[in-house]
Order: structure tokens, then C-alpha cells, then sequence
């Protein structure tokens, strides 16, 4: 059985994971109340003890504006902690799957969608961040995953955490009294956090390198926004709930989609963004 510890365990996408594979693999959710991973001897100690075949990092501070407010602080989670696990996986043989993002191409001018081999130029903190962690570790380690994923989206499960995500985000604002402002330039991939987590045991038997996952999606943020409230019945309400606008990413829109030939012609097979929300809504039976 494959023993794998999972920095940030109790984090959206991990906790999940966790609950899906629990009793396929030996697994080790470590939270941050139980792993400090800027505590460089307390990684070594955790990994020497675990002995983990793989370790998957997903451990970060993610949110872009606290990481804009907080640059020195988020560095030392988002680089030098990442460094801490990637030097323990490199002493005690553990291959890394280390989880990036989209946001490397934040800063990128020309359109989406983007390829592995684009070159990112990233302007938020978050995405500074990890791209400078995705090249410090191609130096460290040979074995290697690093997957950018999209935008993840799904609803609270038991065990489970729940964050900030375009579904439930607009779940949410359909229940408050004040409209929601939606920017219209803003572009980037949605996927469903249970499709990409039903695979990802498919990454153990991928080569080593640099892959873009999940789904696709040609809509901006608003027209998405817009059709989750349709595909819940209100779309009667909708400019009751939203309002498009169309200042935020004017001058510069922002536009963070990625390619996934690479992943899709390795097996891997997402719905677009549209089909998945649509799926998602039959699934819980939500209909207002």
C-alpha cells in the first residue's frame, strides 16, 4: 500500500483527497496544528517517521490580496516552506507532487489560454511565489510532479472544509441582500474539485515534469456567474443578485486560462466549466 503525506491536510482540496482515498492508501493529512512546516527539523522528523512514498505539498497561503498586504510572511509559507518539504523528500527518497497554480500567468499580457512551456510572468505575491518555488525545486529534486491547477469549485461535505470558490461563492450572494459585483475581464478555468480528485491517483504513473489540470472554459467570471444562477432558476434574478463590472481588469483583462492537451493526452479527462457546474447542480439537486 502507498503511503503518502499530504501538507495542508485540512485544506479544500486535501481534505477531500484524503476522504477519497483513506482506505486505498496509507495516507497522512498533516494539518498545519500538526506539521509547522517552517520548522525545518520537525519536516525532517515527520517525514523519517511517515516514510512516505510520496508527498503531495499543497500547504499555502493562497489568498492574493492578503499575499499582496503580506509579501515577507506569505513568502516564508508559500518558498521557504516548500523548500523545508522538497530537502526532506530529497533526504529520505519520498517523490513530491508539488501543487502551483494558474496564477503564475497573472501578470501575463498576451491571452489565454496558456501551455506548460509559455513563459510565466506572474504579478501577484501568490503567483511570484510559486513560480519561484516551481524552479527552485527542478533544481533540488528530480522527482518531480508540479501541477497548475485551475480554479477548484464544489459544495460543503461532512469532513471536509469549504472556501472560497465561483459555485458556492454565488450560492452564497444569491441569499444576500445587496448585489454582488462580477468582473466581465476576467477569464480562467473552473473545475470541479471531486472530477480532478477522482484522478489524481492517475499522477503516480505520469513522467516526471510540469503539467496544466482541469477544466476549460471560454466564459468570463460574470457570463459563469450568470449561468450558475440559470442553471439554478433564477435567472429571473439575476440583476438582482450581480452586477457586471466592467471596470475591474479594464485596462488590463485578466486572463489566467491554461492548455491541458498535455494532461488530456495522458489519460486524464475533464468536463469544460460549463458541463461541470451543470453536473454538479443535477448531483445535489439544486434547483431554486
Amino acid at each position: 500500500m502507498k503511503k503518502i503525506l499530504i501538507t495542508g491536510g485540512n485544506g479544500f482540496f486535501a481534505s477531500r483527497l484524503f476522504q477519497f482515498y483513506r482506505h486505498q492508501y496509507q495516507i497522512f493529512p498533516a494539518s498545519k496544528k500538526s506539521l509547522n512546516i517552517l520548522d525545518k527539523k520537525k519536516v525532517y522528523d515527520a517525514v523519517e517517521l511517515f516514510q512516505p512514498d510520496y508527498v503531495i505539498h499543497t500547504a499555502a497561503i493562497a489568498v492574493t490580496d492578503y499575499c499582496n498586504q503580506n509579501p515577507d510572511i506569505c513568502r516564508e509559507i508559500n518558498v521557504t516552506g516548500t523548500l523545508n518539504i522538497a530537502e526532506a523528500c530529497k533526504q529520505f527518497k519520498a517523490k513530491m507532487i508539488f501543487i502551483s497554480s494558474e496564477q503564475v500567468f497573472n501578470g501575463n499580457q498576451e491571452s489565454g489560454p496558456y501551455g506548460e512551456n509559455d513563459i510565466a510572468k506572474p504579478d501577484t505575491v501568490y503567483g511570484q511565489n510559486k513560480l519561484e518555488s516551481e524552479n527552485l525545486l527542478k533544481a533540488l529534486i528530480p522527482e518531480l510532479w508540479i501541477l497548475r491547477f485551475t480554479w477548484l469549485f464544489g459544495m460543503p461535505e461532512k469532513n471536509c472544509s469549504i472556501n472560497a470558490n465561483i459555485f458556492w461563492d454565488t450560492i452564497k450572494a444569491a441569499s444576500k441582500p445587496n448585489r454582488q459585483k462580477v468582473s466581465c475581464h476576467e477569464f480562467r478555468g473552473f473545475t470541479d474539485v471531486n472530477e480532478l480528485v477522482s484522478q489524481f491517483h492517475k499522477v503516480f504513473n505520469l513522467p516526471y515534469g510540469t503539467y496544466h489540470i482541469g477544466s476549460t472554459n471560454d466564459l468570463s467570471r460574470y457570463d459563469i456567474v450568470c449561468f450558475i444562477l440559470k442553471e439554478l432558476g433564477l435567472e429571473k434574478q439575476i440583476h438582482q443578485i450581480i452586477e457586471k463590472d466592467t471596470d475591474k481588469y479594464n485596462k488590463n483583462p485578466r486572463d489566467v486560462r491554461l492548455k491541458t492537451d498535455k494532461i488530456d493526452a495522458l489519460g486524464f479527462n475533464f468536463s469544460n466549466s460549463t458541463s461541470a457546474i451543470t453536473k454538479l447542480i443535477k448531483d445535489y439537486h439544486l434547483r431554486f
